[in-house]
């Protein structure tokens, strides 16, 4: 298994993700978004998985964007494209963590009920 951890050292739910991977003694790769960002094979990755699980890619990058960060105004009434081009930019503005297993499952925010079946 080949878990990625994007996030920040300041987010309170990258840090419970990275101590529930930790407790259960699976190795993790961690990026920091602040200093790292995230790059667009990666994030176009977590887009497409996400949009496996809810149905359509609008919806996934809708899904991707923290509504409670400052900048989410200047998000929210942009085109689809756009969007992705502003996470891109802007990558503390997506949830935190996004975690990712390979290029097929990803995750945003805090979900051990969906990380518990990956295997």
């Amino acid at each position: 298994m080949a878990i990625q951890i994007f996030g920040s050292s300041k987010s309170f739910d990258t840090k419970k993700a990275e101590r529930w991977f930790s407790e259960r003694r699976i190795a993790v790769q961690k990026i920091d978004l602040k200093d790292k960002g995230i790059a667009r094979a990666e994030l176009e990755s977590v887009v497409s998985a996400t949009a496996k699980r809810l149905g359509s890619r609008t919806d996934a990058i809708d899904s991707l964007a923290d509504k409670k960060h400052k900048d989410y105004a200047s998000f929210a009434y942009l085109d689809d494209e756009d969007k992705f081009d502003k996470l891109l930019d802007n990558p503390m503005l997506l949830v935190q963590p996004l975690v990712r297993n390979g290029k097929t499952d990803a995750t945003a925010g805090f979900c051990p009920e969906i990380w518990q079946n990956w295997q």
